[in-house]
């Protein structure tokens, strides 16, 4: 199970929004299974999944004092993604969160007000020391702003290369426990969220790879070299062994 963390200091960043959507999106697309945590005590992401009547994802309560156990109970249930919500605020909860994570996204709208508050949220990130990605939310097409946020960001890290555009029926969409998806499947918005998904899933991808490769063992004398017997001998003898 890979841990995608939807994280930002600053309120009103389209956390619960994003979180929603790409889990909706991984699910209907066969990425499953797929199970949303939500951290944040607001409890919106809850609410909202209450409300939904169409099938998947899967919901998981939990708590900051069970987290990490909770998400070992997840992992060993045979999910294949875990999205979870986070407070807005640079917290405790959410440097937890993050340590747990295998990637974290942070959706930034294209304001000075949001760009000064990315700094904290990439500290914790950094103390994690786990990779981060910037999403541009909220965002105008072919704005000035829009383009100058993009460029900050990449300052400090890796920017999608989907914006996530400033509609109505985003969060509209999520009053009956829908996503635009299955509201405005045709809409921008829906194929921005599916490209947005295809992005992060191919990150993820790299990273499963990046961990696996890590963890092989390089066999003993290097690269499958054989060694005959008198090598063998001579580096025993060298090093004091009893032979």
């Amino acid at each position: 199970m890979q841990v995608l963390a939807i994280c930002s200091q600053k309120g009103g960043s389209g956390k619960t929004t994003l979180c929603g959507h790409l889990a909706v999106q991984a699910h209907r697309i066969g990425d499953g299974p797929v199970v949303l945590l939500d951290c944040d005590p607001q409890g919106s992401l809850a609410a909202w999944w209450n409300a939904r009547a169409l099938p998947g994802p899967e919901f998981a309560r939990t708590t900051l004092a069970s987290l990490d156990d909770d998400v070992a109970r997840l992992r060993a249930r045979g999910f294949r993604y875990l999205f979870v919500d986070t407070p807005p605020a640079a917290s405790a909860a959410i440097a937890r969160v993050m340590r747990l994570s295998d990637l974290i996204l942070v959706p930034t709208r294209p304001s000075p007000h949001d760009l000064r508050a990315v700094g904290a949220t990439l500290d914790l990130a950094e103390r994690a020391q786990r990779p981060l990605v910037f999403v541009v939310n909220g965002a105008t097409a072919r704005s000035r702003l829009t383009s100058d946020a993009a460029v900050a960001l990449s300052q400090h890290g890796t920017v999608a290369p989907v914006l996530v555009s400033q509609k109505v029926v985003m969060a509209s969409s999520m009053i009956d426990g829908r996503t635009v998806m299955e509201t405005h499947p045709e809409s921008p918005s829906a194929r921005e969220i599916e490209a947005l998904w295809l992005y992060l899933r191919e990150r993820l991808a790299r990273l499963a790879n990046r961990e696996a490769f890590l963890r092989r063992r390089i066999p003993v004398g290097g690269f499958g070299r054989r060694r005959i017997e008198g090598e063998a001998a001579e580096s025993a003898d060298e090093l004091g062994e009893v032979t």
